[in-house]
């Protein structure tokens, strides 16, 4: 049998407030498969152009816009307007800094 180990004093928290609040959106961000899939595909390419994401991930052009969107607006990818176009492509610095703040919350 294990014993139970209760802690009554804790350690400070590492994260401030506004890491805290980036933290959860970002995470909020990526908490949607197809939101995952479209990083995974930009990841693997120097940037992606928005009709080619549609195709390659079977979804409708809005529902695709709006996943990019949420993903922008968490800072996980940079977009070029390249008229008529937009290009997408992963913002790798933001991406790991949010895998460094994850990691340092939960001590990992």
């Amino acid at each position: 049998m294990t014993e139970n180990i209760c802690v009554t004093e804790f350690a400070p928290a590492s994260l401030n407030e506004a890491e805290e609040e980036k933290l959860a959106v970002q995470a909020k961000a990526l908490a949607h498969p197809a939101r995952v899939r479209l990083l995974k595909i930009m990841a693997a390419q120097p940037g992606c152009i928005g009709g080619d994401l549609v195709n390659s991930i079977g979804l409708a052009q809005s529902t695709v816009s709006e996943h990019l969107r949420i993903l922008k607006d968490a800072g996980f990818i940079l977009a070029e307007v390249q008229r008529p176009r937009i290009c997408y492509s992963v913002n790798r610095s933001e991406l790991k800094n949010f895998n460094f703040l994850f990691e340092s919350s939960f001590k990992l």
